[in-house]
């Protein structure tokens, strides 16, 4: 049932609810135009804000009667929680207010901690170029959607790494924004590493004496690793420590360490167990996310059940990352992991919603990993199903539309966003959504002007128009690669290199200046920063897209840098090495090449690996993807075994096996080991005894090589080759193997 409100009068039953009256007037003035009035008594009033110490400070109940809208709560928590819920459920045209439906009831979260790390320090994307008031206005949206707490950062180290974006001291401004937090009743907890420089004392101490300038602290968060390399018992002791000297500046500081490992201790996580079996009394609850000691389940059936877990759930990364794109099988086409790399805008809802629900049995509630803006829808919705687990993910999404867009269709907005995570699926070549979304963006764009002045829509809009450049450049540049190998094979080398070198179209580049235009508007509306030259990113994969989006997503570069190495070569041997270049993946019927860039864990016939695999790109860094690599070599397997069933094979035949791997050989490994069905093959030094030099010369990028097996036609099933390459220590990170006739 919709309800009316051609105005807004406001009655607050005290100086709290006053405090939450005045946020929620200017709320209205930023959607109607004129602020709310404030009523002298409760009968003149249509909106009423009262206290009810019943009430914990995360619920609220809101009621409709006769067209009277009440918010009660324990006090301005819950206050801002209950009128931003009905502000998520309003939506606003030509100064009228329309109430979509009735929303009365008791709201209780689901999850006791619901929050997200925003850190004032020079790595993120954004929010070291925000001033007060820009944390200000993110902390009250962030409660909107049900948040509770914010995660700081102190100095990283003992001093400052101010930059030339931020405004503050990182200290001047952490006494500002606990402050901030402080006055709207959000808890405060501040993630800080210890330094290898300070014993037990000198860390507790450090600490101390920062809370002493704070309004408020919560919670202490220092990171078992990522970073960290303390002995586990070192940690818990250190830990302890500093417990015991914060608690005497806020006695209710809980203290929640990470069971995140250091690399460079192998025995940590089991360590770490033994610590918490103890039972220290200092430890309140124990968080794990990124470089975790244990899989989630695990930790949680190992940890003593007195120590609640806390979720640090990467939310903002999209590879080389705890959670990459399709996480589960690790997919993201190569093309758009190139251009878009680690940390752009990447609104994945249903992905995260799948995330929760693996997650949220094992856990009191999370506080997110943030580096900026670029995960904004993502810390939207995962916070409104930390305090509703079940809720609706349209309605979320819908809920996101009506706060940040008024005016807008927010159903359309919340289309497109979802179009924005297909534009994701499979090569971007093959993906029509692409340019449907960017032209659905562009009807908004056009129905409702004003959406150019909103940064979120502007981060939007600003991704549709990548994934549309990477998709045509693709398509383009594909046809381009066809041909050019078509005339290589015939001979016609001079031909193919001009092929290669077309330019492309006035559309293609017409888009690409306006992802540009709108890169600058955003570093202005937002401080976004998409450059590590022209707006100060702290390095090319925290969200400097315009230093990736032009990188090569197809071969075309490659071929034109075998070019010039051709050039080099006596003129009768050109055309035949270009030759083998374009041939360089093809083989026989009866052989076997994969790349995980090009075909994917699905087509090893084993899916599922051993252990968590860890897919270290390439193609997105600027200093690997200059030209020099071709495409099949972007994706690098990062493991401790890679298992491969595949067939076809010709019976009383030897084979060959060559595989790519990353790196140096280290000459402490002894035992790198190749089975085929069962049997050992190799077992001895990294890589390999032998290898390809021709190969590695003419066809792999520098820090690459190749090792070469052989494998008897005795070891073949039918057929069929079930292999496995692995490695106890240091692992094996390979890119690409072929099994050809020996």
């Amino acid at each position: 049932m919709k309800t009316e409100f051609s105005f807004i009068s406001i009655f607050s039953r005290n100086e709290e609810c006053e405090k939450a009256a005045k946020l929620f007037s200017h709320e209205i003035l930023l959607r109607t135009g004129k602020p709310a009035e404030f009523a002298v008594n409760a009968e003149k009033a249509n909106f009423i804000f009262e206290t009810d110490d019943s009430l914990d400070k995360d619920s609220f109940i809101l009621s409709l009667d006769n067209g009277v809208f009440t918010v009660s709560a324990k006090g301005i928590r819950g206050l801002i929680f209950g009128y931003g819920r009905f502000l998520r459920k309003t939506l606003y045209e030509n100064g009228r207010i329309t109430l979509i439906e009735d929303i009365s009831g008791v709201y209780s979260p689901d999850k006791s901690i619901r929050g997200h790390q925003i850190g004032y320090r020079t790595t993120p994307n954004t929010y070291d170029a925000w001033d007060y008031e820009d944390y200000r206005r993110y902390y009250l949206d962030l409660m909107y959607m049900g948040c509770n707490i914010v995660e700081h950062i102190p100095y990283e180290g003992i001093k400052s790494r101010r930059n030339r974006l931020m405004k503050y001291d990182e200290q001047e401004f952490l006494i500002k924004a606990a402050k901030m937090a402080q006055d709207y009743d959000l808890d405060v907890s501040l993630w800080y590493p210890n330094q290898k420089e300070d014993n037990d004392s000198q860390a507790a101490q450090r600490r101390k004496k920062l809370l002493e300038t704070l309004d408020r602290v919560n919670v202490i968060f220092p990171p078992g690793g990522d970073p960290g390399d303390m002995y586990a018992d070192d940690f818990i002791r250190r830990c302890r420590a500093i417990k015991l000297a914060t608690k005497e500046v806020f006695p209710d500081i809980e203290m929640w360490p990470s069971a995140q490992a250091p690399h460079s201790i192998a025995s940590w996580g089991e360590d770490f167990i033994e610590e918490m079996e103890k039972l220290p009394e200092e430890i309140d609850g124990i968080i794990t996310g990124p470089n975790r000691a244990f899989p989630l389940d695990e930790l949680r059936r190992r940890l003593p059940s007195k120590y609640p877990i806390r979720l640090y759930p990467d939310i903002t990364h999209n590879v080389r990352c705890e959670y990459p794109v399709h996480f589960d099988r690790d997919d993201w086409h190569f093309a758009l992991t190139t251009g878009l790399s680690r940390e752009c805008t990447n609104p994945r809802p249903t992905e995260y919603r799948r995330i929760h629900r693996l997650t949220r049995r094992y856990i009191c509630g999370s506080v997110s990993y943030s580096e900026g803006i670029t995960d904004d829808v993502n810390k939207f919705v995962w916070s409104d199903m930390d305090f509703d687990p079940d809720v609706d993910l349209y309605d979320s999404l819908l809920d996101y539309a009506r706060l940040f867009f008024y005016g807008a269709d927010c159903k359309k907005i919340a289309d497109a966003i979802l179009r924005l995570e297909l534009n994701w699926v499979c090569d971007p070549a093959e993906n029509p959504t692409i340019d449907s979304t960017l032209s659905v963006f562009n009807e908004l764009l056009a129905d409702y002007p004003f959406l150019s002045n909103l940064w979120r829509f502007n981060q939007l809009l600003f991704r549709a128009e990548c994934d549309w450049v990477i998709r045509h450049r693709r398509i383009f540049e594909n046809k381009l690669v066809e041909k050019a190998k078509k005339l290589i094979l015939d001979g016609n080398c001079k031909e193919a290199q001009a092929v290669l070198n077309e330019d492309f179209s006035d559309e293609y580049k017409a888009i690409r200046e306006d992802i540009t235009r709108l890169a600058e508007v955003l570093f202005q509306q937002i401080g976004l920063q998409s450059s590590v030259e022209k707006y100060c990113a702290d390095n090319w994969e925290r969200g400097a897209v315009l230093d990736t989006i032009d990188l090569p997503v197809t071969d075309r570069a490659w071929l034109l840098n075998r070019f010039e190495y051709a050039a080099a070569l006596p003129e009768d041997e050109r055309c035949a090495f270009m030759q083998r270049v374009a041939n360089r993946n093809k083989v026989d019927t009866d052989e076997y090449y994969f790349s995980f860039a090009h075909h994917g864990l699905e087509l090893t016939g084993v899916p599922m690996q051993d252990g968590e695999f860890y897919m270290n790109f390439q193609g997105d860094r600027p200093n690997v993807n200059n030209g020099s690599i071709p495409t099949c070599m972007f994706k690098v397997y990062d493991n401790y075994t890679f298992r491969c069933k595949t067939g076809g094979f010709k019976e009383n035949t030897d084979y060959k096996l060559t595989v790519t791997y990353l790196g140096k050989p280290d000459p402490l490994i002894k035992h790198h080991t190749v089975k085929v069905n069962g049997t050992v093959i190799y077992d001895g030094a990294q890589f390999a005894d032998e290898t390809d030099e021709q190969f590695n010369r003419e066809m792999l990028a520098d820090g690459f090589t190749s090792g070469c097996y052989f494998i008897p036609k005795e070891l073949l099933v039918n057929g069929c080759i079930e292999l496995e390459i692995g490695e106890k220590l240091a692992g094996v990170t390979l890119c690409e193997l072929r099994i050809t006739k020996a």
